[in-house]
């Protein structure tokens, strides 16, 4: 079992999917970028992840993936223009990207599924703990899921996952948890984990959400892992392993999350997103919801 006392610092993003299901919006524009209000989705996944205290980043991307590196480094003709013209405030918009984080990008090549991409980052990570954040779940920068996580992580070392309880009817959408509790009402022990179960046959409505904090020992697991549903490697097949033998680099546990989370990868609640995001915004908020009421007195 792996016993690193080292502060996490790491965070490992997987960006190689196609994003069919936004197509065709995606056929040449990474569903990353794709914006909510007015930055890209992947800029608030990387913004939480330096809000925990995770400023070394590696995104696993794929083909029709470079507007992702791009996003994140300087653009100084643009960053020229705005100076000359004085725009301050676009131009400090231009830069956070670039500050945020220390980034690296590898390719995934064949798209072998999230274990794989996890694999992927081994050379990166190396033997240290680390997070891994899924692009289309976004978490609300008022509900500090991750640093709870790692938190969790540091106190009784292995992994960690984030949970989520969802109506019984929807947990084939999903990994699923089979859990115990523990002292913190927040926190479970994970037991047994099924990606994607039968109603009928699932252990409990916990939910996997995009959020992981893993003990290196994952790497070796994955190894090991033969393809699973969808002919890909499975992550949720390898925490299963270390959920069931803790001397393969366990605990697994759980941290229930009861916050905002908006699921971009789907088009209703990606539309869902962007009017709560800008009906809170202070900028945007005040007319926006004056025209949102009107709008759904006169048109609904």
């Amino acid at each position: 079992m792996t016993q690193s006392r080292t502060r996490i610092s790491k965070a490992v993003i997987p960006a190689a999917g196609l994003g069919t299901r936004f197509l065709p919006a995606t056929k040449a524009t990474p569903k990353e970028m794709l914006p909510v209000v007015d930055k890209p989705a992947i800029q608030y996944v990387v913004e939480e992840a330096v809000t925990a205290g995770l400023s070394d980043v590696l995104m696993i991307t794929g083909r029709n993936k470079r507007p992702l590196e791009d996003h994140f480094d300087r653009n100084y003709e643009l960053e020229e223009t705005l100076t000359r013209k004085g725009d301050d405030t676009r131009l400090a918009r231009v830069q956070e990207s670039s500050d945020l984080a220390t980034m690296h990008y590898v390719r995934q090549g064949d798209p072998r599924g999230l274990g794989h991409a996890v694999l992927c980052a081994a050379p990166h990570v190396g033997d240290q703990p680390f997070a891994v954040l899924l692009g289309d779940d976004l978490i609300d920068a008022r509900d500090p899921l991750l640093s709870h996580m790692v938190q969790v992580q540091e106190q009784h070392r292995g992994s960690v996952i984030a949970l989520m309880e969802v109506d019984p009817a929807q947990i084939h959408l999903y990994g699923c948890a089979a859990v115990k509790p523990t002292v913190d009402e927040s926190v479970v022990q994970v037991t047994g984990l099924v990606e994607k179960p039968d109603p009928a046959d699932a252990p409990s409505n916990y939910a996997v959400i995009g959020r992981y904090v893993l003990d290196p020992a994952v790497f070796d697991v994955l190894r090991r892992t033969e393809p699973g549903r969808g002919g890909e490697i499975q992550l949720t097949d390898a925490l299963q392993a270390l959920a069931s033998d803790p001397d393969l680099g366990g605990p697994v546990h759980g941290v229930i999350f009861k916050g905002r989370r908006y699921d971009t990868g789907d088009r209703g609640d990606y539309l869902r997103a962007i009017v709560r995001l800008a009906c809170e915004r202070e900028d945007l908020g005040p007319d926006f919801r004056d025209w949102l009421r009107s709008y759904v007195t006169e048109e609904m």
